[in-house]
């Protein structure tokens, strides 16, 4: 079969283009995103302050992912990403010029994480709605595969790319990989003045007052229990799940220690796992992306839920390395095969009208009331442990989300 028959998405020139520029620009987010935990928990040594800056991070999207999917229907939503984007790039390059100088604080790091959490806040519900713009309804399932697909390739390349640096300039290693992150958010912004939208949705001028057009939104998932099923399930996971992946510097310096260990050897340690959380993510993305039919998508979710639960509660019993990392990269496929198919059932059901009210409501649980979680974990990896958090966690994710499972077989249909 040829390239455009496995990923049809690509045969359109314009997704191709701005998949390119995302990629790029992901790679240097995913660089940034080895690194900065690393120079947190370094500068202060608590396991808290990792969940601090995750709370910074996401603490926008509880306020503003809401109101961000009323309003993106009435943007032209490439202007917005345009925006957005240099947003970023100018909050990226200030932790750098701090990181180089040596001035940077863990204040510094935790308020330019909420500069970010904002501009991500929209940008991401304007970016996941613009794609069925670019690719239209027929191949969006294979367009968000291969948006996934992006990300995890830049999973592992990021931490493969940030550890060289790391090792080169000991001193300020994480700089100048903050320095290429922001450099790389121009790539996206330049495929975005190339690509044509196809299939655009004019913005919306409605009538009715935001508060009316959400308050609409809102009932229109209560009225189809598949999607509000989704909901849910993104907001347990996103409390109790995904934070315990922001304590992998507690993980790679504390947990796994070994006697003799320098900072190369933690720094080596903690880039290796992050490149099999990469590693294990693209492995899920690259399958999603090969193989994205409607029929095998409930039984996808269950497995990659289950797959995910086990290596999360495998983290809290394990001490070696190679354990440690084979969790690790099964917790990234699980993750990844669960929330890409979570995105494709959701946004297969949604009516276009109401497309950005819908996904910013599954934004707001899947990293809107994340904050807290985060708090919650790095409070509790603090004073309870890391091992405890995570069996902890695990346990409350499988019966949870088991839970939902039972009650709303809707969630694995795809069909609102």
């Amino acid at each position: 079969m040829s390239l455009a028959g496995r990923f049809p998405a690509l045969a359109s020139r314009d997704f191709a283009i701005f998949w390119l520029g995302h990629l790029l620009s992901l790679i240097g987010t995913a660089m940034q995103n080895t690194a900065q935990p690393l120079l947190a928990y370094r500068l202060s040594g608590r396991p808290f302050d990792l969940g601090l800056i995750g709370f910074a991070v996401t603490l926008p999207t509880f306020f503003l992912a809401l109101p961000s999917g009323v309003l993106i229907e009435r943007w032209d939503k490439r202007k917005a990403i345009r925006i957005l984007q240099a947003v970023m790039m100018i909050e990226t390059l200030t932790l750098s010029a701090l990181t180089l100088t040596g001035l940077i604080q863990i204040w510094h790091i935790v308020v330019l994480s909420l500069i970010l959490g904002i501009a991500s806040t929209f940008e991401i519900t304007t970016r996941q709605s613009m794609l069925i713009e670019i690719v239209g309804r027929e191949t969006l399932p294979n367009a968000i595969a291969l948006q996934s697909t992006a990300f995890n390739i830049s999973r592992v390349l990021g931490p493969a790319l940030a550890a060289p640096l790391l090792l080169l300039f000991p001193a300020n290693g994480e700089g100048w990989i903050f320095l290429l992150n922001g450099l790389s958010f121009g790539a996206i912004i330049v495929s975005l003045f190339f690509i044509r939208l196809n299939y655009k949705a004019e913005p919306v001028h409605s009538n009715q007052t935001m508060m009316r057009d959400f308050l609409d939104g809102g009932k229109y998932i209560l009225a189809h229990k598949g999607i509000a099923a989704i909901i849910l399930i993104a907001a347990i996971m996103g409390v109790f799940g995904l934070p315990v992946m922001q304590q992998i510097p507690v993980l790679a310096q504390d947990i796994l220690a070994q006697i003799g260990d320098t900072k190369s050897i933690v720094d080596a340690r903690n880039s290796a796992l992050y490149g099999s959380l990469g590693l294990g993510a693209l492995v899920a993305a690259v399958m999603i992306a090969l193989n994205n039919s409607e029929g095998w998508r409930g039984a996808r979710l269950l497995i990659g839920q289950a797959a995910f639960v086990c290596g999360l509660m495998g983290i809290g019993l394990t001490r070696e390395l190679w354990q440690s990392l084979l969790l690790i990269a099964l917790m990234g496929w699980g993750g990844v095969t669960q929330f890409a198919t979570l995105n494709t059932l959701l946004q297969t059901k949604i009516d276009n009208q109401v497309r950005g009210r819908v996904f910013s409501m599954y934004l707001w649980a899947f990293q809107g009331i994340a904050p807290f979680g985060s708090l919650l974990i790095g409070w509790m990896s603090q004073t309870l442990t890391l091992p405890v958090t995570a069996l902890t966690c695990g346990a409350i994710c499988l019966f949870g989300v088991g839970a939902i499972q039972l009650v709303f077989s809707d969630v694995r249909k795809s069909t609102a």
